[in-house]
């Protein structure tokens, strides 16, 4: 069942097939990315504006209830919420849900890869830019490329699969890794994904700073050889996948600027503040916290959670002339 299929009677159209909720547990990190961070402050939130656990896992059960198979769990970093792995485990045993997966940067998954993997966790993200520790301190803002090494070797120990690893390409930062990351995929069974950078908030990184996908994809296929195509799986999101000959991991690519995806997205996100939002890159969200706060019913909920889905755009519009930067942050969204 998808939203497309919902028996509720509510009035609108909706134009996408909507069966991933992402969900933000914390907009808490232990890295200060500069992609991710404003430039001047990083401001957090008090504890009464975060949704408690079994909020979300209510607004879970309901999205559920209308067609969501897939859950992510992100955060900030999600890791450094308290209780999160009791929270990780309910929505895996959740009947219905199908695929739950989490994203990290991978600073404390050293100790936790095995404790995730007993909640339920199969597959996860982690955020990787560099593989050089001193660049890593420069784009994250922390010293600590060794636990995020070790935290990605931890869960390859544990035979957690696939592990994707993300990372944003950066003129002038890190464009001369490329080829580095992408030989990781013939070493290990890693998935090597490159997102474009997407303008959101008040972050540290200018646009001519940015590298698209086809610059990228040309620099892979010069030094690898042409990139043979993976076909889709059930429960993937937008990324293009692709081998490199003879390697047992992948290399993927996320465009949301470059190649837009609007009209294959399937997802809907919950914001650590109890916010519906339809659209990463629209800066339209909807509040469902305080419904739920007040007492609505399952009904009035579903509908909440159905109108969202109708707001969702066609298309985004960051590189056209009359869309500026969004200006929420992305770490209180979820990615």
């Amino acid at each position: 069942m998808t939203f497309l299929k919902s028996n509720l009677e509510t009035p609108g159209p909706i134009h996408h097939r909507v069966n991933y909720l992402r969900i933000s547990v914390t907009d808490r990190c232990n890295l200060a990315c500069r992609y991710c961070v404003p430039k001047d402050h990083l401001p957090t939130l008090s504890h009464k504006d975060i949704a408690r656990y079994e909020e979300i896992l209510r607004v879970v059960r309901l999205s559920r209830d209308l067609g969501v198979t897939k859950v992510r769990i992100t955060g900030g970093e999600p890791l450094v919420r308290k209780g999160v792995l009791d929270f990780i485990s309910e929505v895996s045993r959740m009947p219905g849900i199908e695929d739950v997966s989490i994203t990290t940067n991978g600073v404390l998954l050293r100790k936790n890869a095995h404790l995730l993997k007993g909640c339920g966790i199969k597959r996860l993200n982690i955020s990787l830019d560099t593989l050089k520790p001193e660049r890593f301190r420069f784009i994250t803002g922390k010293n600590l490329f060794k636990e995020v090494w070790g935290g990605i070797m931890a869960a390859h120990d544990q035979g957690l699969t696939p592990i994707k690893l993300n990372a944003v390409i950066m003129r002038g930062v890190n464009d001369d890794e490329i080829e580095d990351l992408v030989a990781l995929t013939r070493d290990y069974p890693f998935h090597v994904r490159f997102i474009e950078y997407m303008p959101m908030g008040n972050s540290k990184v200018d646009m001519e700073q940015e590298v698209l996908i086809p610059e990228i994809r040309e620099r892979i296929e010069t030094a690898f050889g042409p990139l043979a195509p993976v076909t889709r799986g059930v429960h993937d999101g937008p990324a293009k996948r692709f081998k490199i000959e003879n390697a047992p991991g992948e290399v993927g690519f996320i465009s949301p600027l470059s190649s837009h995806f609007c009209h294959e997205c399937n997802r809907l996100r919950l914001t650590s503040t109890g916010n519906l939002r339809p659209c990463l890159l629209n800066p339209y969200e909807r509040e469902i916290l305080p419904s739920i706060r007040q007492g609505a019913s399952d009904h009035e909920l579903k509908e909440i959670i159905m109108e969202t889905v109708r707001r969702k755009p066609v298309s985004h519009t960051l590189i056209t002339d009359e869309c500026s930067r969004t200006t929420s942050q992305m770490f209180t969204i979820g990615g």
